[in-house]
């Protein structure tokens, strides 16, 4: 048996708190279908990956399952099995198109003993949101990280991509592309679009580009600055899903760097834009609570989490652009009230948030699967673990392999939500051989955790 239980504050009735999503959720990628929304996020090394929520309301979120289950999905061109600490599953995009569900990310494989690695981007495709999903569907001659798949009203699809450019202007520089996929064998066909390089001159690394139609015009929106404290969103528009893309002079949208580096949430950016049935706009975005350390170096445990803001739609006061062509344009605005993510919003829906991931509980009933809150760090090794070698509990087998850069050990976790937490767990361990360890590790990286354990030695008994 495993628990876990956090603090909570008490807000006002008629408001949600940020994060909605509280833990290492970074990259939020949203799409919806119906009355449903639909939230995917990337995973890094982890494995399950590609976390998947659901919900109705979008303060209470539902774990229905994950892109990446399988370990044959991760076995091939998309590696999940020495993969090093931060490669792995990027930033995600999920989206929906007639009956099916598709998820386009990428895989960072960099092999031992170099820092030279490889972007394989891949697609991967299911029915149900819940799975299974498709094996991966890796897109060729794809460079970059971060794809978005778009698809037009005229039946095409798009892939948006970002790459170095051949001749930056600085050093980190980044740029948007476009190229058309295939809809059947989601290869590229045609030629390849550049885009856009970001807003703002020393604007590194352009990524997380999103594509979308609004009152028929195209809005190419991107992640910039770094994921870091000028982390930020910025827009560009056109009349042509191929470009000439032209920035909103406001540009960045969001970000938190002209704020304290001490302010509740820092890191703001790589949001997902999207529309509610009542015609309402909302966005999520990843930031970082500032809970612990020193002043302006505030982090937290939970590392990159999704929050939600509202976001409204307002045009230009002038014709005249020294960025563009003439014309009031219509541009989204995020938080327009304030201008930046709150702790407390008002309720989108007026659903109450329930505060469900304040507290976890295992006791291991299932013997067909673990819960989705449980990962482990890297695809584990066949028979690693059971769930049904003793019903009720979990059984970790003893391996000689520990925690190490690119190793795949006896590790199982769960994300911690908050800062202040307890976590209590239930072991029977009866070794039989010296040096044979167990217990709980409090895990940030292979090379930054905590381990309480019970060991055996010969010597002691």
């Amino acid at each position: 048996m495993a628990s876990a239980g956090y603090t909570s504050q008490g807000t006002p009735a008629s408001t949600f708190t940020n994060p909605v999503l509280p833990g290492g959720f970074p990259d939020p990628s949203i799409c919806r279908v119906g009355d449903t929304f639909y939230l995917c996020n990337s995973s890094f090394e982890y494995f399950p990956g590609l976390p998947i929520h659901q919900s109705k309301d979008l303060v209470n979120w539902e774990w229905v399952g994950y892109g990446l289950h399988r370990r044959e999905q991760v076995s091939g061109a998309v590696n999940l099995l020495d993969v090093k600490s931060d490669d792995g599953i990027q930033a995600p995009s999920i989206r929906y198109h007639n009956g099916t569900f598709y998820i386009i990310t990428t895989c960072v494989y960099r092999p031992p003993d170099t820092d030279e690695g490889t972007c394989t981007n891949f697609i991967i495709t299911a029915k149900d949101v819940r799975g299974p999903w498709s094996d991966p569907c890796v897109i060729e001659g794809a460079p970059g990280i971060d794809p978005d798949i778009f698809f037009d009203d005229d039946g095409k699809v798009w892939y948006v991509g970002t790459a170095a450019p051949d001749k930056p202007t600085f050093g980190g520089e980044g740029e948007v592309y476009v190229q058309e996929l295939d809809p059947k064998s989601l290869s590229f066909v045609g030629d390849r679009s550049h885009l856009w390089r970001g807003a703002l001159y020393g604007g590194v690394f352009v990524e997380g580009p999103h594509i979308y139609k609004h009152e028929g015009k195209y809005y190419l929106m991107a992640a910039e600055g770094g994921t870091g404290v000028n982390h930020s969103v910025v827009i560009a528009m056109s009349d042509r899903v191929t470009g000439p893309f032209y920035p909103n002079e406001r540009n960045p949208i969001l970000t938190s760097r002209h704020l304290s580096y001490d302010n509740w949430v820092h890191s703001t950016g790589h949001a997902d834009l999207f529309q509610l049935p009542d015609g309402r706009w909302y966005v999520v975005c990843l930031g970082i609570r500032a809970e612990v350390g020193e002043p302006g170096m505030k982090r937290s445990n939970m590392g990159r989490e999704t929050f939600l803001l509202p976001a409204t739609w307002e045009r230009e006061p002038m014709e005249w652009s020294p960025l563009g062509p003439p014309g009031r344009r219509l541009w989204p605005v995020f938080a327009p009230e304030t201008g930046r993510v709150e702790r407390q919003l008002l309720l989108p829906m007026g659903k109450l948030q329930d505060q469900a991931h304040n507290s976890f509980r295992d006791s291991f009933e299932d013997e067909t699967k673990l819960h989705f809150e449980w990962n482990f760090r890297r695809a584990p090794k066949e028979g690693s673990f059971s769930m049904s070698a003793r019903p009720g509990f979990l059984r970790l087998y003893s391996q000689p392999e520990v925690i190490r850069e690119r190793g795949s050990c006896s590790l199982l976790g769960l994300r911690q939500r908050h800062t202040n937490f307890v976590y209590e767990a239930k072991m029977e361990f009866i070794p039989t051989d010296s040096g044979i360890e167990a217990g709980m590790s409090l895990f940030q990286k292979d090379d930054n955790y905590i381990n309480f354990l019970v060991g055996f030695s010969k010597e002691t008994g």
